[in-house]
């Protein structure tokens, strides 16, 4: 598959479509947030991920208001948080989020973690809303295989999206494996490794020959995995850098020695002990 442009999507398997790259909000805030998604939407990012947990919903909302780009371009990502999962407390939480960014609708709608005893009651919520067409589309972040098979043995929807750790030091390939198998679209969270990725050696080599920075190589690994990211940034020069991922390839060979680079190593929680 090639990836050559900003604006380029994968297709879910309800075929909705949803950007290859996107602009990720964790601990991000205030102006100093509102600014940088609107930069970001001022050249080309369309996706923008939040959670209620971040609780920076309401910025970005305002963000995008202000950045007067038409609702139907763009494709908002939030997430139930832990302690609201469960039916009924998972259907307040979507109107709340909805509430707080100012729109009718959310373009996914995400389980933030497998919590033990409740994310199946809390995807059966998640049908209800997109069954009602109140949410373009639905998945989970954070879980295994054995958590997926669980919501695709017990429940009627399969995941549309599964949003994870994955980097070049946590490869994950079984699950995404798996996720391929069941046309699960993988989405990275921290893909640079919350900047990490800058000083490994062999990542800075093929950087140094693509004439990119090492986030760069990297991000660009994450879509030739056809694997969606959203990395996260504030600054201009930053979020500008992240974008310019769409004029070069790595080859095969570039390919393999980022993979092996794996050590299962997480910088987040493990979700079977989180």
């Amino acid at each position: 598959m090639k990836i050559s442009n900003i604006m380029d999507k994968t297709e879910l398997y309800n075929k909705v479509k949803m950007p290859w790259l996107g602009y990720g909000t964790y601990k991000a805030h205030d102006n100093e947030l509102i600014e940088g998604i609107k930069y970001a939407l001022s050249i080309g990012y369309r996706l923008i991920d939040t959670a209620e947990m971040y609780e920076n919903e309401e910025e970005v909302g305002k963000a995008i208001r202000e950045s007067r780009i038409p609702r139907e371009e763009l494709f908002i990502t939030s997430k139930v948080w832990n302690t609201n999962q469960g039916y009924e407390s998972t259907l307040r939480s979507f109107e709340n989020s909805l509430k707080r960014l100012g729109v009718d609708y959310l373009d996914l709608y995400l389980i933030h973690w497998p919590v033990r005893g409740k994310y199946i009651e809390t995807w059966k919520a998640l049908e209800k809303i997109y069954k009602e067409g109140r949410v373009r589309a639905i998945g989970v972040s954070n879980f295994l295989i054995h958590h997926l098979k669980d919501i695709i043995d017990n429940c009627e929807i399969v995941p549309m999206v599964n949003q994870v750790e994955f980097h070049p030091y946590l490869l994950q390939k079984d699950l995404l494996e798996f996720c391929k198998k069941n046309k699960i679209q993988m989405e990275a969270w921290s893909p640079i490794m919350r900047g990490r990725v800058n000083d490994i050696p062999e990542i800075i080599e093929i950087a140094k020959k693509h004439h990119k920075t090492p986030s760069q190589v990297v991000l660009r690994w994450d879509l030739q995995h056809e694997v969606v990211t959203i990395p996260k940034s504030v600054h201009k020069e930053r979020i500008k850098e992240n974008a310019e991922i769409f004029d070069f390839e790595l080859t095969e060979e570039e390919m393999r020695i980022i993979d092996s680079l794996n050590q299962n190593k997480r910088f987040g929680a493990n979700p079977d002990d989180f």
